[in-house]
């Protein structure tokens, strides 16, 4: 329960102040072309809010809503998501968006994706002036990485060292490492100590994602690490810097290996209602070959750890100057992987992967971490950006799409038209909203 809620403040302070700065956008684009901002809501509010205020002399309402689904701001003369038809049958005034020329509108619609854009580099720039760049490259994992069964097909061994995808460098273990992989046509690795080209078929990152075991892991080695003290395998007879190599007749070269079978072994007793398993152990202890028996318990089979990697950490730091120019290219890197990753949607795949608000939240650390929050907030920054340009009715990038048509063919789209837009935009928006927290409810139960 307390990491649940953990991760639930977590989203609603990112969130919130992601639709601040992008409704502050909007709200200050208007202001500068004075164009009148009715209200100013953080969330929704239908039927009701949680909290509103209207300063003396002002024009704008400020509010908070119920409806943690975004937030918006009321423009004078635009047909938005509040629907208010009536004010568009009274005539133009000049303090209405309507009335103001086709590139002012534009600004005014743009200016929210721009400002969550720019909220991004500034915090990634932060995040690097703070904290730096921290990370093992993979050059120097000298155990390489652990590969699924698919990888091995294609060509990859246990223990070979990631070197380039297509000539360009593969730095460090991520999503950005797969991604490289997925794209390449040629990955080159180290093994034994020489290079070795591996050519790849077609292969989705999707599917590279989702696979488990993973596609590619970093490798442990199958050493003893540390024995629960009273379990199974201490009674047993296993200690610190014994060497895995087989569990009921299955090889293990490694501490991933070891770990898969363990998971094999526990549910194959859990289909057979055992409470307990027989494992049969063979482990190398100082080169000298030894086996034993143990029973341990089902729900809790493993009872050791693996060996801990002190792999050298290449840091980064940055001043002040150049912590801006290292942030703008890695929030332009992230937008680029971003967009790159879009085609996913669109297959049967990806839509059952899209996630809801139970997705997002979940990618928040478990315990409150500054640098963590902060790189998620940013990265929901550049998302919030980018799907709000898309040209669909009821988004940002909608209202885009019409002016630019307007400013084109020199006529603007009836209201009549613009207000049927944006009721066909907002369903398939709600759509989606419920198709990616229905998947959310699906992965919980099943």
């Amino acid at each position: 329960m307390e990491t649940f809620l953990i991760r639930a403040l977590q989203l609603i302070v990112s969130f919130s102040l992601l639709v601040v700065i992008h409704e502050g956008g909007h709200f200050a684009a208007a202001k500068l072309f004075k164009v009148r901002v009715e209200k100013f809501y953080i969330f929704f509010d239908p039927w009701f809010t949680l909290f509103r205020w209207k300063p003396k002399k002002s024009k704008t309402e400020y509010g908070i809503g119920w409806l943690p689904l975004g937030g918006y701001v009321k423009i004078a003369g635009m047909i938005d998501e509040s629907m208010d038809t009536d004010q568009m049958k009274k005539p133009p005034q000049p303090w209405e968006f309507r009335t103001k020329p086709a590139w002012q509108r534009l600004i005014i619609m743009i200016a929210g994706v721009v400002m969550n854009f720019l909220l991004a580099l500034f915090i990634y720039s932060m995040i690097l002036l703070h904290w730096g760049d921290s990370y093992v490259a993979l050059q120097d994992m000298t155990y390489g990485m652990k590969f699924n069964k698919t990888a091995q097909r294609i060509g990859f061994r246990d223990g070979d060292i990631l070197l380039k995808a297509d000539d360009k460098p593969i730095q460090r273990y991520g999503v950005d490492m797969l991604r490289a992989i997925a794209e390449a046509r040629v990955v080159i690795v180290k093994r034994n100590g020489r290079e070795k080209e591996i050519f790849m078929p077609e292969i989705s990152l999707l599917d590279m994602a989702k696979e488990n075991p993973v596609f590619v892991d970093v490798l442990i080695p199958n050493v003893i690490d540390s024995v629960l003290p009273g379990g199974s395998f201490a009674e047993a007879g296993i200690r610190k810097g014994d060497k895995i190599l087989a569990v009921n007749d299955r090889p293990v070269n490694s501490w991933n290996a070891f770990l898969e079978v363990m998971d094999d072994l526990k549910n194959d007793a859990i289909v057979r209602k055992e409470k307990t398993a027989t494992l049969k152990v063979v482990f190398d202890r100082a080169e000298r070959l030894d086996t034993v028996s143990l029973q341990t318990d089902t729900l809790f089979m493993v009872g050791t750890m693996g060996q801990m990697l002190n792999y050298k950490t290449t840091i980064l730091k940055y001043d002040f100057f150049a912590s801006f120019p290292a942030g703008i290219q890695l929030g332009v890197n992230t937008l680029k992987g971003y967009v790159n990753d879009m085609k996913y949607v669109f297959t049967k795949e990806g839509a059952k992967s899209l996630g809801g608000f139970g997705t997002i939240g979940s990618i928040f650390p478990k315990k409150w971490d500054w640098h963590k929050f902060w790189s998620m907030t940013a990265f929901l920054s550049i998302i919030l950006a980018f799907m709000n340009i898309l040209p669909i009715p009821a988004l940002d990038g909608g209202h885009v799409f019409f002016l630019l048509y307007e400013i084109i063919a020199r006529r603007k789209p009836s209201d009549k038209f613009m207000e049927y837009a944006q009721i066909t935009g907002m369903v398939l928006l709600f759509a989606l909203l419920i198709w990616a927290n229905f998947n959310d409810v699906m992965r919980f139960l099943f």
